[in-house]
């Protein structure tokens, strides 16, 4: 399929993962974005490359192909762009997984015992061991598991490493465009229109994140891809302090509701700088941006009960961003039954860093006519959930 032409609608990271792969494989590129690169989602994220969160299932496999190709892409970039590699700052640091009362500490148990029938490394910590790993970090635990395999990058370098590969490759940028509405023939979509005039393709891909069931209905295909509200305070630097990503294990639980209202859990975990980011939440709020007191004092006294000594560390800056949310917690990868030549990579929500590698290996897969790396078929754009007909609310 060399010559193929693909514009990808959108370039955050997992629009940047999917310009790279298609540029890679041979296809024409152009990635048009609104604003520009990594300035939206990717750069309002925290990093995180994880298996810990994600109990058996489709995004499981989709995360475990995803951690497979991170150290492998960066590996490649190196190659040709050390410093842009190394700027991306893969830290394969693990995470800690800590449960405050018996119940939780029960849940935390069942949930990494299906994790590790499906192949997550997911060890069981004592209190001497999980005093030696996180020194800083509170007593009152029931119970904790070290998950080795998360990692965590520096998210807006890491989508800029992404994109320069690919265009690198061939691909062709566009920022301050865009997409208007769309150009059929014969029941295709053919070409998109623009605030920069229309651009002609093979195939589009919709990868606007938050913004993409918005993009989708304006091409006359919707899917029900909503935003979610995240916000992260960040310390001033520190000496080191929390060595691993520690949260709470109802942050799993805050990750699968469907809640409008806050769903709060603590997550904390040091940067390379030195600070010290702490999460997290989730509100379903439209594309409201206002930072709320009440919502970052509940983050803060949550991050509090896991690592005490943090009283009275000054907080410089905090920041929000929107995630795209399908209500069934899945990611839409694959072709738009109803509209030959569209095509969807969005909906991941808060894991949208973590799992580019592998939507666009599984997106540029099934657009090549190849055999797809896992099964798609969890992730189809006509499935209820992301039709709106079904799944949770």
């Amino acid at each position: 399929m060399a010559g193929t032409r693909v514009a990808v609608l959108g370039a955050g990271i997992v629009g940047a993962a999917c310009a790279r792969e298609l540029a890679r494989a041979g296809l024409a590129v152009t990635v048009l974005e609104r604003g520009g690169p990594a300035a939206a989602t990717t750069a309002h994220g925290e990093g995180n490359v994880l298996v810990s969160d994600k109990g058996p299932g489709p995004e499981l496999t989709l995360a475990r192909l995803s951690l497979e190709l991170w150290p492998r892409i960066l590996e490649e970039i190196a190659g040709r762009r050390p410093e842009t590699a190394h700027a991306v700052e893969w830290d394969p640091k693990g995470g800690i997984v800590v449960a405050t009362t018996d119940a939780g500490a029960r849940e935390l148990e069942r949930f990494a015992a299906g994790q590790r029938g499906e192949g997550v490394t997911a060890e069981p910590l004592d209190a001497a061991d999980l005093a030696a790993a996180e020194p800083h970090l509170t007593r009152d635990v029931a119970a904790a598991v070290h998950y080795p395999q998360d990692a965590q990058v520096q998210p807006a370098a890491a989508a800029a490493a992404l994109l320069a590969d690919a265009l690198d490759a061939g691909a062709a940028l566009r920022t301050d465009c865009e997409v208007l509405g769309p150009v059929t023939r014969g029941g295709r979509l053919t070409g998109v229109r623009t605030s920069r005039g229309t651009v002609e393709a093979d195939a589009f891909v919709n990868a606007a994140g938050p913004w993409s069931g918005a993009l989708a209905a304006r091409l006359g295909a919707p899917v029900d891809v909503r935003p979610r509200r995240g916000e992260v305070l960040v310390t001033t630097p520190l000496p080191p302090t929390v060595f691993h990503k520690v949260y709470d294990a109802d942050y799993v639980g805050a990750v699968g509701s469907g809640a409008e209202d806050l769903q709060a859990s603590a997550v904390v975990e040091s940067t390379r700088a030195g600070t010290v980011l702490l999460g997290s939440s989730r509100r379903r709020v439209g594309f409201d941006d206002r930072l709320r007191p009440e919502v970052l004092s509940v983050i803060a006294a949550k991050a509090l009960r896991l690592f005490p000594s943090l009283e009275g560390v000054p907080v410089m800056r905090a920041y929000g961003g929107f995630r795209p949310y399908v209500p069934d917690h899945l990611p839409i990868i694959g072709p738009d039954p109803r509209l030959p030549g569209l095509w969807h990579a969005t909906g991941h929500e808060g894991a949208g860093i973590g799992l580019a590698p592998g939507t666009a290996r599984l997106l540029a897969g099934l657009l090549l006519g190849q055999d797809p790396p896992l099964d798609p078929a969890p992730f189809r754009a006509d499935r209820p959930a992301a039709l709106g007909q079904g799944g949770a609310a």
